[in-house]
């Protein structure tokens, strides 16, 4: 059992939740994630590092609330535990020799952005972050982008907070006004990471991507992160989470996740009318 520390609304469909977790505190690196288990009976599903702390033994997540697990996540509050909480699993991303990057981050896959940059910044990286939202009320860890980037464009779809517009509209202005990148790092909605590649290879910028989103039971056993790489059939879990977005076949990607979308729903509408039920 793992004790919830900290509990934080970020926005009305984010949550931050700060557990107990020393031995994965003690190994966890950006870029990997867990797996956890609300209850005994639950579902396994993972859910990204967003941060850690090896001198409190804490580990920290951001979850959206999307589906049936991490609704009753959400559910949990601070004080109570978590059944099942195992990591860290995937690949940690790679940050060692990059003097300057532009980390790209959008919605809730800036949880996933923000220790990639803090690590290049504790490493003595440059770090460019560009984070984009569909509106004001949707903005998560500005403050946290803030301390760790020697630039921070925050973009809405909206124009309600920052600049109007989409990160490819702020990395494009910036890599025309002169900024050059070792690399640049990407995180969010699929199709958001498909055109940050298509932007970026019109400059040659070497882009990773990570393909987070598409994973669902964290082992490579379902096949549901199945993808293409390069013409290679990788698993986003055990092979990644971290590709070469050059080479990444995102189309098939978010077809194939597009098949869960529905039993998702369904899912989710269940569970919501099973807590209605309890308050009733």
């Amino acid at each position: 059992m793992f004790k919830i520390l900290k509990k934080k609304v970020l926005n009305p469909t984010v949550t931050l939740m700060e557990i107990d977790a020393p031995f994965i505190a003690k190994k966890a690196e950006p870029g990997q994630f867990i797996i956890l288990r609300v209850n005994e009976d639950g579902e396994r599903i993972p859910l990204t590092v967003a941060d850690f702390d090896r001198e409190k033994g804490t580990v920290t997540i951001i979850f959206q609330i999307v589906g049936a697990t991490t609704e009753l996540l959400n559910e949990k509050q601070e004080g109570e535990y978590i059944h099942d909480f195992v990591g860290p699993l995937g690949v940690p991303s790679k940050t060692e020799g990059l003097k300057k990057v532009a980390v790209v981050g959008g919605g809730v896959g800036c949880a996933i952005a923000y220790p990639i940059a803090k690590k290049l910044h504790n490493l003595g990286a440059e770090v460019h972050s560009v984070v984009g939202f569909r509106n004001k009320d949707l903005v998560i860890l500005e403050d946290e982008f803030k301390n760790v980037s020697d630039k921070l464009c925050m973009m809405t779809d909206d124009g309600s907070y920052g600049t109007k517009g989409l990160v490819t509209d702020a990395l494009k202005q910036l890599i025309e006004s002169g900024e050059k990148y070792d690399e640049v790092i990407t995180i969010g909605p699929l199709i958001m990471m498909k055109f940050v590649t298509k932007l970026t290879k019109q400059y040659d910028i070497p882009t990773v991507v990570s393909m987070n989103p598409i994973m669902i039971d964290g082992t490579g056993m379902c096949g549901g992160c199945r993808l293409t790489v390069g013409g290679e059939t990788k698993f986003a879990c055990v092979d990644g989470p971290d590709f070469d977005g050059f080479k990444v076949d995102f189309d098939e990607a978010m077809e194939r996740g597009s098949m869960y979308k529905p039993f998702e729903r369904h899912a989710y509408e269940e569970t919501c009318n099973l807590f209605k039920k309890e308050v009733e």
